[in-house]
């Protein structure tokens, strides 16, 4: 599937609302930040702000790392929100299976050329679309690195448990929590022109979202950190299969 061509609506079971915010944040990540994203995640410099979002960014990704297995030989794994490739990278080269899916086809294709070949038993399968598609089936484990920062809780909850009823092992995933600096940075946000917005950060508070997690069943909550890094804050936690 082609950037640009996702279906109006998101798959089985997801909201109008999910649908929306995802079309949006296909639009901007092909468009508007395509090549701010590239800069941001390569090693070019970049203005003092985006270098601390990069350095967030970093510590994020190597604690999710530190959440999985050394060896993930002969396991499947979804990346799901893969931006440019980074984790999708580390994960094949320990030997995992990876699916990695993006709604920005320019995100997936530079991902692509960055990563290259993988030596080893791991391998990669890039896709451009819906990381909730029941298309892409089973997996040992789920990894969404703020790749769900985007959504309000309730679709947050609804995309976690879309994605336990085909996940065996663990999910890892991020969201935005609820902190006063946050909502400012949200509420400024709002008086940029429309056109230079980033797709709004939907600050979630944690001891809701855990509340609800807690009531899905058949898995329980892990470990969880957060880091926050000048204009990067983002909050991880980990699900596991009982």
């Amino acid at each position: 599937m082609m950037p640009g061509n996702l279906p109006a609506s998101g798959p089985p079971g997801t909201t109008a609302s999910y649908a929306v915010q995802r079309t949006a944040l296909e639009r901007y990540f092909d468009g508007t930040a395509r090549q701010a994203w590239a800069d941001l995640t390569s090693n070019v410099p970049v203005s003092g702000i985006r270098a601390t979002v990069r350095a967030g960014r970093d510590r994020m990704r190597a604690t999710l790392l530190g959440w999985l297995p050394q060896d993930l030989s002969g396991t499947r794994l979804l990346d799901a929100g893969c931006g440019t490739g980074a984790l999708a990278g580390e994960v094949a080269r320990r030997g995992a299976s990876v699916l990695a899916v993006d709604v920005a086809g320019g995100l997936v294709d530079l991902a692509s050329l960055r990563t290259g070949a993988i030596a080893g038993p791991g391998s990669i399968d890039w896709r451009v679309g819906d990381m909730l598609d029941p298309a892409f089936g089973r997996f040992d484990y789920v990894v969404a690195m703020d790749s769900l920062i985007h959504y309000p809780l309730a679709d947050i909850a609804d995309a976690l448990t879309a994605l336990a009823e085909r996940t065996s092992k663990a999910m890892l995933f991020t969201f935005a929590p609820s902190t006063p600096v946050l909502a400012t940075m949200h509420a400024v946000g709002k008086f940029f022109p429309r056109a230079d917005r980033a797709p709004a950060i939907q600050p979630v508070a944690a001891a809701r979202l855990r509340r609800r997690l807690a009531e899905l069943p058949g898995w329980r909550i892990a470990r969880d950190q957060r880091i926050a890094s000048g204009f990067y804050t983002s909050h991880a936690l980990e699900l596991v299969r009982i």
